[in-house]
């Protein structure tokens, strides 16, 4: 049978210090179309995304050198690649913790393979899926100013550095300017039709997305929230 055309020459960087999920990775990926690179250590992967410039990032939080945090740190010090963090941790903190730092999803192992591959090709589809244009595609806030033809953010003039899932969850959100939009639909415009109860992925990104833009993110005035209903975006 052959693959979706999607998959064909996707770069994906896959670290994690388990012999047996790498080797299964990779062979799963390759299958696919992917083009795949490993790395076992924190180091490795920084220098491995650096090198091969990835598409998508599968990420284990417990490596032996450095903690996963710490190499998601330091992705998002300069790229704004997909990253799904892949952990042994189930507790929500965790998951929280791992999505504040810039995580575009997260996977408890053990895991099925099929579900982390649809995972992985939702955050590839996410960064780059195009923009359909609009009659006025700039968006002025008064703060910042949202470009949703060029996916651009800038804040008092200078670009504001926006990971492709805070970029999917404001562009929903100006696009349905002045509209209550609910948290099952955000969640499954945004990351997909099995995430409709991760409503804590929304808090995390909206809390984000206020500190980014927001002049008082303790009180927004731009990103509102309609308490257990979902949140509304007004200039």
């Amino acid at each position: 049978m052959s693959q979706p055309q999607t998959d064909e020459h996707v770069r994906v960087l896959v670290v994690d210090d388990e012999p047996q999920i790498l080797r299964a990775l990779r062979i799963n990926l390759k299958a696919r179309g992917f083009e795949v690179t490993t790395a076992s250590t924190g180091a490795g992967a920084l220098r491995a995304a650096a090198q091969t410039n990835p598409q998508v990032v599968v990420l284990d939080l417990g490596l032996p050198d450095i903690d996963g945090f710490e190499v998601l740190s330091g992705l998002r010090g300069w790229t704004t690649v997909p990253v799904i963090v892949l952990s042994a941790r189930t507790d929500a903190a965790d998951k929280v913790q791992a999505l504040d730092a810039g995580a575009d999803d997260y996977v408890t192992k053990p895991f099925g393979m099929e579900e982390l591959l649809a995972r992985l090709r939702a955050a590839v589809r996410r960064a780059s899926a195009p923009t359909p244009g609009l009659e006025e595609p700039v968006v002025d806030a008064g703060s910042f100013v949202v470009d949703l033809r060029a996916k651009r953010v800038r804040r008092d003039g200078t670009d504001v550095h926006l990971t492709p899932t805070e970029w999917g969850v404001l562009e929903m959100l100006v696009r349905n300017e002045g509209k209550l939009v609910g948290q099952r639909e955000l969640l499954h415009e945004v990351w997909g039709p099995s995430y409709d109860s991760q409503t804590h992925y929304l808090r995390v990104y909206l809390a984000g997305l206020r500190r980014k833009l927001e002049s008082d993110p303790a009180h927004p005035t731009h990103l509102l929230t309609e308490a257990g209903m979902g949140y509304r975006f007004v200039r």
